[in-house]
């Protein structure tokens, strides 16, 4: 299994596409379709049936986004920048910064 390199609640910008530049904060990742839900990113319109808990109508949500188009954004100057691995002395594995070699990980 590969290592994830975007998890929920980090900060990521998208690259391409009809929200390119948009920032936000991944709220859900799909590891088997390779995508993400990114806040207030690619947000589709859906007509909803009423039911017994909700009431019908337009609802706006954010739709799923391949992981390839979205980078994470780099701590020190809040540019895109790729992700690699490194681990410490204490033996943790942690996702670093390939732009400013800054840890990434909480």
């Amino acid at each position: 299994m590969m290592a994830a390199k975007i998890k929920t609640k980090d900060k990521v910008v998208v690259l391409t596409g009809k929200d390119k530049g948009k920032t936000g904060e991944v709220v859900r990742v799909l590891p088997s379709e390779n995508r993400v839900v990114v806040q207030g990113v690619n947000v589709v319109k859906r007509h909803q049936r009423p039911t017994a808990t909700s009431q019908g109508g337009i609802v706006e949500k954010e739709a799923p986004i391949h992981v390839s188009n979205v980078a994470h954004v780099d701590p020190t100057d809040n540019k895109p920048t790729r992700v690699g691995f490194k681990t410490l002395e204490d033996g943790r594995k942690v996702r670093v910064s390939k732009r400013s070699g800054e840890v990434i990980d909480r």
